[in-house]
């Protein structure tokens, strides 16, 4: 598939206006004086590096369900492992510069008398160990959740509960000090990744860059699969999954592979998350996180890949406005934000500016009909 044809005219917009903030956002921090009103503070840098990584988490859930009509609430276990997995890494890092100097062991660990590093803990002290294993867990979670759902033919609210009872399952599972991911505190302190200082202006920097290429990436990828033949059917199955399977379509199959990279696009975006706020903790596993998620995609514009990642950064952004103005209002303004997207903008907002585009756009006169000649 040529790039003329993966890029359309929505998404060519939005990976322009990406590109256009990626460039900008680094020479306001870096090149522009800290007295200029261009200047970009570095708390702000990582809030939209944070932004990007909800983007990225809001298209794995519109591939999945805007495409293939799988309503996942477990999407935010995905994030959450992913994150958990670049966590230990950077828990790995620090070594002897923690509040015991225990070389070996992570803080927490010392703290609870562990005397050993868990077996799961090996390899984590290398970089690539640990963005693998970013992308592997979610994957092999969603593949082995799916297996079993997308075979015993389990669909609707149905899966969506089980989904959100696996979050939940995993959230109880984290909180507990004995499974070795530092309870209820999860995992924090973290000093630097790749040798670089996480409280630089420059690694900040880098980190959302490395953000938006994610970001632009999960894009295309998602735009390439839903674009394909493979991409037809998907939404043949979300249309029709009897008729679909009726024609001769393995759908457990289908099913079972956008899943599982859907949840790894989850774990890249929870990786590139952790370093960015400074904390991975059970919260994170919160099935009130999966449920937000579904709002996100369903503000911006279900099936539409861009309208996701549009209204998980509208959504953030609200949410950080509001609960620094009136925190007590944020959980009722994100309720009637859904209900009214759902009763009037019923394609999110990105239908809703392409509607009124094309209202304002000047219709073309038809030309009048010669009548034909005696």
């Amino acid at each position: 598939m040529s790039l003329t044809k993966l890029i359309d005219r929505r998404m060519g917009i939005f990976l322009g206006l990406l590109f256009l903030v990626t460039v900008c956002v680094p020479l306001g921090n870096l090149v522009m004086s800290p007295d200029s009103a261009l200047h970009v503070p570095s708390f702000a840098v990582a809030l939209m590096g944070k932004y990007l990584c909800y983007a990225l988490l809001a298209v794995a859930l519109d591939l999945v369900w805007g495409y293939c009509g799988i309503l996942s609430l477990g999407h935010g276990a995905f994030f959450a492992l992913g994150g958990y997995a670049m966590g230990m890494h950077l828990m790995r890092e620090i070594g002897d510069r923690g509040v015991y100097a225990n070389p070996d062991l992570p803080d927490f660990m010392v703290f609870l008398n562990w005397d050993r590093l868990p077996w799961f803990w090996h390899g984590f002290d290398m970089f690539w160990f640990a963005a693998i294993m970013a992308l592997v867990v979610p994957g092999l979670l969603a593949f082995v959740f799916g297996w079993f759902a997308f075979r015993s033919r389990v669909t609707g609210v149905y899966l969506s509960i089980i989904t959100q009872a696996m979050t939940y399952a995993l959230m109880l599972a984290f909180f507990r000090n004995e499974m070795g991911f530092g309870g209820n505190n999860g995992l924090t302190d973290f000093k630097d990744v790749l040798g670089f200082d996480l409280q630089s202006d420059a690694t900040r920097v880098g980190l959302f860059v490395c953000s938006a290429l994610a970001l632009a990436g999960g894009l295309l990828l998602s735009k390439w699969i839903t674009a394909s033949k493979l991409g037809k059917v998907l939404v043949s199955i979300r249309d029709a999954e009897s008729r679909t399977r009726f024609l001769g379509y393995r759908v457990e199959g289908y099913k079972l592979f956008v899943f599982v990279v859907s949840a790894m696009l989850a774990g890249l975006a929870g990786a590139l998350y952790t370093p960015q706020v400074g904390i991975i903790n059970p919260g994170e596993f919160s099935p009130a996180n999966s449920i937000e998620i579904v709002i996100w995609v369903a503000l911006g514009g279900r099936g539409t890949l861009v309208g996701a990642a549009l209204g998980a950064i509208i959504v953030a952004l609200s949410k950080t406005l509001l609960t620094g103005w009136i925190p007590e209002i944020w959980l009722f303004a994100l309720g009637a934000m859904f209900i009214l997207v759902t009763l009037y903008l019923p394609k999110g907002v990105l239908g809703f500016i392409e509607a009124s585009r094309d209202r304002l756009r000047p219709k073309a006169k038809a030309a009048p009909v010669k009548e034909a000649e005696a």
